[in-house]
């Protein structure tokens, strides 16, 4: 049988750590061994990541960050999914519905992670560190997360999937392997991480590698969202109300099944400040597109 190792990187002395551990010990069929990173404050999650995996003894490395608590079949599932396809290089799963923490913007956010996943099962490009499980060899074989790049929470789970992919790795999102989100979200926290944290690094990878991703949040939808919002919020300033009208009709179109789940799960009231986070968030987005290429061009012309 599989042997499975889980890696819990708690760099930061998360006051969730506990009921993250409780989880998995509270599981059907628990890991052959858990690891919990405890170094020092300053150490990002993919420094972390990779001493528990030079730890780590089992054939699959299963990462689970401090702050969620997975579902009781979480281990289960990945052991059976490894066992059942030898082929199978990595595989991560999702959010679920049900965010521990209060607020308006926890709320959007946990839910638009769980939607993204949910909506994009089956083979995939990249790979998450939040419930992500890699074979331990294939792991080793791709050099780990390339913490020198990524010193503080980034995409260096992305960038890692990207490189496993290339390499021949098969990698898959499983919707149904779930972890309760129980992480607190600000609005100005949300604007920092989309753009800095995420946008701009996930931008300049994909400028480096030399071709579009349509993995995840960057499907087409995602990115005809993107352009409604631009349109929208230009025709607000331009003063042209037919045209911002418009723009937000096509906003709720794309989006139908994200705001229905918020609706659904939050009420009213929050699914419709859902709406106006949603544009900011691709807002964000939008302005990471130039930053992206000005970080490449000027990488361009160091010679990296």
């Amino acid at each position: 049988m599989l042997r499975l190792t889980a890696i819990v990187p708690a760099t930061n002395s998360p006051t969730t750590l506990e009921s993250c551990l409780a989880a998995i010990a509270d599981t059907d069929a628990q890991p052959d061994q858990v690891v919990v990173v405890r170094a020092a404050e300053r150490t990002g999650p993919a420094a972390a990541r990779n001493a528990g995996a030079g730890e780590a003894t089992g054939d699959v490395l299963v990462f689970v960050d401090a702050d969620i608590c997975v579902h009781r079949d979480v281990f289960s599932r990945i052991r059976a999914a490894f066992a059942e396809d030898h082929e199978l290089a990595a595989l991560f799963g999702s959010y679920d519905d049900e965010p521990s923490a209060p607020g308006v913007v926890s709320g959007f956010r946990n839910l638009l992670h769980h939607h993204v996943h949910q909506t994009s099962a089956g083979s995939a490009t990249t790979f998450w560190g939040g419930i992500g499980a890699m074979r331990a060899d294939v792991f080793r074989e791709a050099g780990g997360f390339d913490a020198e790049r990524f010193p503080v929470p980034c995409v260096e789970d992305i960038e890692l999937g990207m490189r496993v992919a290339d390499a021949g790795g098969r990698i898959v999102l499983d919707p149904r392997v779930q972890g309760t989100h129980l992480k607190q979200w600000r609005f100005g926290q949300m604007v920092h991480t989309d753009l800095f944290r995420r946008g701009i690094p996930w931008g300049r990878l994909i400028l480096e590698r030399g071709a579009g991703a349509s993995a995840l949040n960057l499907r087409w939808e995602h990115r005809l969202s993107t352009a409604a919002v631009v349109i929208g919020t230009t025709a607000i300033v331009l003063r042209r109300p037919w045209t911002a009208l418009a723009a937000l009709a096509a906003l709720l179109v794309l989006n139908r099944a994200f705001y229905a789940l918020l609706l659904r799960r939050r009420g009213p009231a929050e699914a419709a400040a859902g709406v106006a986070l949603h544009a900011v968030h691709h807002l964000t987005a939008a302005a990471a597109v130039p930053v992206a290429l000005a970080a490449h061009h000027l990488d361009r012309r160091r010679g990296r």
